[in-house]
């Protein structure tokens, strides 16, 4: 779907959009309130997929390297096969221009949880050394906007107000 969405033009924002909304109409409890949330790396116009292999996340963090990053962070909300709510938010990591050293170091370090995620990083472990600057909410950069999502379940019942 991602795929198509980039064949047909979408932007990277509407492309997490629709890849939410189609994991929160999966449900098959018409009661259910459903919560789908999707998440693209773009950089300089390119979309990153998580890497398959520790030489695609080394690929990864070399092209990501002393640049600034965005992910586009979508949550979309369902409700008796309906879409109810939809969130985008747009968090900006700049990355530090580390060494090769330092590279070959934190993958070693990291292992297999490098392919875990789209950027080969977790920012809630030794990713964060990866970083000069972050512009945005900690939960929506790990792919869940939280604050907002929350605000939105005690708006409806989910949740104690």
């Amino acid at each position: 779907m991602k795929a198509a969405a980039r064949g047909e033009g979408a932007s990277a924002a509407d492309a997490a959009l629709l890849l939410a909304g189609l994991k929160a109409s999966r449900s098959r409890d018409p009661d259910a309130l459903v919560i789908g949330a999707d998440q693209i790396l773009t950089c300089d116009g390119r979309w990153f997929d998580k890497p398959a292999t520790p030489a695609e996340a080394r690929a990864h963090l070399q092209a990501l390297r002393g640049r600034s990053h965005t992910l586009e962070t979508a949550i979309v909300c369902h409700r008796g096969g309906q879409e109810v709510w939809r969130y985008l938010v747009r968090p900006r990591l700049v990355m530090r221009a580390f060494s090769d050293t330092f590279l070959d170091a934190y993958l070693s370090l990291e292992g297999d949880a490098a392919l875990a995620s789209v950027g080969a990083y977790r920012l809630e472990g030794p990713g964060a050394q990866l970083f000069d600057h972050i512009e945005g909410e900690f939960s929506a950069i790990l792919g869940l906007p939280l604050l907002p999502l929350l605000a939105f379940l005690r708006q409806h019942g989910a949740l104690l107000a």
